[in-house]
């Protein structure tokens, strides 16, 4: 049965994923390929970083995208290192969805800064943060 409140969620969550994806920071394997300076060199290798659990995707109808923000220009566009940790920081708490709403919204933690906008100048600030996030989740 639907009801209300379920309905409302659902709005939420679909107005969310919308923001998201219309914030321009994902891109699919081909646009990752396509990056000026980027070492991919074969289409398995966003795949690889996946599988070793050094980025997260998500999908949306029916194609995986990655987050830009979590690549570094100066590595050649391969996720940054801190990626890998925070991954594992949620993986029994997030999915590829909820780590795109954390990743992207106003953390207070981070004093109201979204935590993909310091994975480049304070990624310990960052694992702080997911670190806290799940510990929330765990006594909340």
């Amino acid at each position: 049965m639907i009801t209300p409140n379920s309905l409302r969620e659902t709005e939420m969550e679909a107005r969310a994923r919308r923001a998201v994806m219309e914030s321009g920071d994902w891109l699919t394997v081909d646009e990752i390929f396509q990056l000026p300076g980027s070492s991919c060199s074969d289409c398995a290798q966003p795949a690889q970083w996946k599988q070793q659990g050094d980025i997260f995707t998500i999908t949306d109808h029916g194609t995986e995208y990655y987050p830009a923000f979590a690549l570094e220009k100066e590595a050649g566009y391969r996720p940054y290192r801190v990626m890998s940790k925070i991954i594992d920081i949620f993986k029994d708490d997030k999915s590829g969805w909820g780590m795109a709403f954390w990743f992207q919204s106003a953390n207070s933690y981070l004093g109201g800064l979204r935590p993909h906008d310091l994975i480049a100048t304070d990624p310990d600030l960052v694992i702080d943060a997911a670190l806290d996030e799940v510990q929330g989740i765990l006594h909340g």
